[in-house]
């Protein structure tokens, strides 16, 4: 038996990277710690809240003491970090939290790693790390060799955390591993997220709120494909090297809202602009060439297939 430590497996990612690491593997004992902020919910984890294979434990990655005792007691073979503070319009109201848990919280984990011989520590980033690019050069993305250049609090705690993760493999020459993915959506997504938000206002026929003109691109990736790559990297990727994760999906905020409009067969004039977000980064795009060459993954999910059925989930599901 191997076990893994999944660090924020009751948010968004984390939640179905539990799911699909229970699915597939029957030799996996999988350790839940998540601190339970509001983004939390542990009802994505119901279903296997009785797995002989699964344990929840509520902690704070931020504190030492108990995140060495935890590792002193379970002996973890496998640590993936997803756990972070990840609202952008959050980081710009309050920074420091942001730091706590995005930054320390990622160095704690680390030290806890190195001191019990972890065998693979893989942080979960963000393509925010990059900054954004220009709207009128579609030819230009993101690869592993851009450099860092984050707009926000939150992207600044996530590449702090990246460089924090490539120090303590050449130093340390610890078994690291990080990934850098595009916008996630499906199911289990927190309502502050532009998908869920946006369908749940039209279920309800409430305003959808755009920021500035909605011209912002975004690179969609369904959650499925983002826990495969990760699975991937995990038993093939390299030590110490990064891997961009993309769905080649990108569209603008308004051509996601109004696919979701014309789906659940509302009207546009639901759409309202408001004054935009400070810093908004303008596109993000994502060159997945590496992990596919490399480790030979592909995307499962069409954003056309994949929207429809995180819709219809989100039907089944009313908040």
């Amino acid at each position: 038996m191997k076990k893994i430590l999944i660090t924020g497996g009751g948010g968004f990612i984390g939640s179905n990277f539990v799911h699909y690491i229970l699915n597939k593997y029957q030799n996996y004992k999988v350790v839940n710690l998540d601190n339970l902020t509001y983004a939390a919910n542990l009802e994505n984890l119901k279903t296997i809240e009785n797995n002989p294979n699964y344990k929840f434990i509520k902690g704070d990655i931020s504190d030492r003491v108990f995140v060495f005792n935890l590792f002193e007691k379970e002996k973890f073979d496998i640590v993936v970090n997803f756990a972070a503070e990840s609202h952008v319009d959050n980081s710009i109201l309050n920074p420091e939290i942001f730091v706590v848990t995005n930054i320390l919280g990622t160095q704690i984990l680390l030290d806890a790693s190195k001191k019990y011989k972890v065998k693979r520590f893989h942080q979960v980033s963000t393509d925010e790390v990059y900054g954004d690019l220009p709207l009128d050069k579609l030819d230009l993305f993101f690869t592993e060799d851009t450099p860092i250049n984050p707009s926000s609090p939150y992207s600044a705690s996530k590449a702090s955390a990246d460089m924090l993760v490539q120090a303590y493999f050449r130093t340390y020459s610890m078994p690291v591993t990080i990934s850098r993915c595009s916008n996630n959506y499906g199911p289990y997504q927190f309502m502050e997220k532009l998908i869920p938000n946006m369908i749940n206002k039209a279920i309800n026929n409430e305003k959808l709120t755009v920021y500035g003109n909605g011209l912002n691109v975004r690179d969609w990736l369904h959650v499925y494909d983002h826990c495969s790559a990760i699975d991937l990297i995990l038993n093939n990727g390299k030590i110490g090297e990064i891997y961009n994760v993309g769905g080649h999906n990108e569209k603008t905020n308004l051509e996601v809202v109004k696919i979701i409009i014309k789906e659940l067969k509302k009207s546009d004039s639901l759409i309202s602009y408001v004054k935009d977000r400070p810093g908004h980064d303008l596109r993000y795009a994502i060159d997945p060439s590496k992990i596919q060459k490399q480790l030979n993954w592909r995307p499962k999910y069409k954003f056309e297939d994949g929207i429809v059925e995180t819709i219809n989930w989100y039907l089944e599901n009313k908040v």
